[in-house]
């Protein structure tokens, strides 16, 4: 498929759904990706999968725990079941033209632009999260701000699943307004929900945090449906409790006008990150504007 015959999406926003997004802080946008975007991109999952730039969260828990320390577990993937892993990966559109058109020719840049109603829009990173059959490793809640050295309103994830996605899958799940909640909490290891030492922030590991006792959204999902959050979502995924369904989903997360770079103390860096400067625009080849496509910031 030519990237340009793939560039419109499937449908326009509705008025809801721009609603939808800037006070829940999550939107499911149903039938909006064209399918043969995802469609290229199986057998780059694949490539990512069977390579060494992957990151093996599974055995990561278990070298927590080997360490003595405290790693999360779903109690609704069977015991006896075989166990699957959790894979993850990110800034493959650094490496890879199928990824990096995926984040830069696709809908998403538009999509981020009207959601978060801003002119310009820059990329951040994308990312792979793949969870087989019989994972048993939840992604402990966060929120992604935390571990990104920017700050600003206009952020926001894009997450496009691969696969048809179910809460007994992985599906994610979100804590409806609380991207309107000032605190920010200290980023964990995902399969762990202890905080990364030397972070700052509101401990979420600490003080009876419990998303069942708050307004908890989840969305049954196809491929071609996307989600949209803020950055500052609190949002984690049970494991996979399914038999033969793999849940497949690239993340891609953008940034917008009032974007600024922002060291944030303890939070892993990128290689060009070493000697950020705070509040300078991210406009650069490490993070470029993808939309409006090929127009560059007055």
């Amino acid at each position: 498929m030519d990237p340009s015959d793939g560039e419109q999406l499937r449908r326009s926003l509705t008025r809801d759904e721009l609603e939808t997004f800037e006070q829940d802080g999550v939107v499911c946008l149903r039938a909006i990706l064209p399918l043969g975007w995802l469609e290229r991109m199986h057998d780059p999952v694949e490539r990512v999968l069977d390579g060494a730039s992957r990151v093996d969260m599974t055995e990561m828990a278990r070298s927590i725990e080997a360490s003595g320390g405290r790693v999360l577990s779903d109690p609704n993937v069977a015991a006896d079941s075989k166990r699957g892993r959790f894979f993850s990966g990110v800034d493959h559109w650094r490496v890879d033209s199928s990824f990096r058109s995926f984040a830069i020719d696709s809908p998403l840049p538009e999509i981020a632009a009207q959601l978060m109603r801003s002119s310009v829009v820059n990329l951040y990173e994308d990312s792979l999260l793949v969870k087989e059959p019989g994972t048993v490793e939840p992604t402990a809640y966060h929120q992604d701000l935390s571990y990104f050295h920017v700050e600003g309103e206009q952020i926001c994830t894009i997450w496009c699943p691969l696969d048809a996605v179910t809460p007994q899958t992985g599906g994610v799940r979100f804590v409806r307004g609380s991207h309107s909640w000032r605190e920010l909490y200290r980023p964990n290891l995902f399969v762990s929900d202890q905080p990364i030492p030397g972070t700052r922030g509101e401990d979420l590991s600490e003080g009876g945090f419990d998303p069942e006792d708050l307004d908890v959204l989840s969305f049954e999902m196809q491929p071609g449906d996307v989600t949209v959050h803020h950055a500052r979502m609190l949002h984690g995924a049970s494991g996979n409790a399914s038999a033969r369904q793999r849940r497949r989903a690239i993340s891609v997360r953008y940034c917008g006008d009032d974007a600024r770079t922002f060291a944030r103390s303890g939070a892993p860096k990128k290689p060009y990150q070493a000697n950020l400067e705070n509040g300078r625009r991210l406009d650069s080849s490490d993070c470029p504007v993808v939309w409006p496509r090929q127009t560059p910031r007055p």
